[in-house]
């Protein structure tokens, strides 16, 4: 992209990860049933999308005078993990954490890159079920359960 269409987005993206961490802070602390606080998964993002700002903003400052080629938008891309996006959120309570996660995630690398069908399910399976051990049995939290 641009120098100035990066700024411009890091900044947004870094009041954007601001508004997650005030926000989370305005939850309650603990869930029923779980030690991890439904606080911890906004503010960790928040966190997260304030460093990857900051590293934008700065690599900003690195481009050269020559890379000034502007890749076209891939508006087909887009609006299939758009539609992605909004089916994961719409099903994971009823599909359940692990299998809307993993069809979630299938669904984006095929769209990102074709092929290596395979290794894009090996990878998908592992993340959802690795976040899902991960959070529900090591953390104690809570994530929507199996449909089955």
């Amino acid at each position: 992209m641009s120098r100035s269409f990066d700024r411009i987005a890091s900044v947004l993206f870094l009041m954007v990860g601001a508004f997650f961490i005030v926000e989370s802070q305005k939850l309650s602390s603990s869930a029923y049933g779980s030690r991890v606080g439904p606080e911890l998964f906004p503010m960790g993002l928040g966190i997260l999308l304030i460093l990857l700002s900051i590293l934008l903003i700065y690599k900003t400052f690195r481009y050269s005078k020559e890379e000034k080629k502007v890749t076209p938008v891939d508006v087909k891309r887009f609006l299939i993990i758009f539609i992605a996006t909004l089916l994961y959120a719409l099903l994971l309570e009823l599909m359940g954490y692990v299998l809307s996660t993993f069809i979630f995630l299938t669904v984006a690398f095929q769209t990102m890159e074709k092929g290596k069908l395979w290794l894009s399910i090996l990878i998908s399976g592992a993340f959802s079920l690795g976040v899902y051990y991960l959070y529900v049995e090591v953390l104690k939290g809570t994530l929507p359960a199996f449909p089955f």
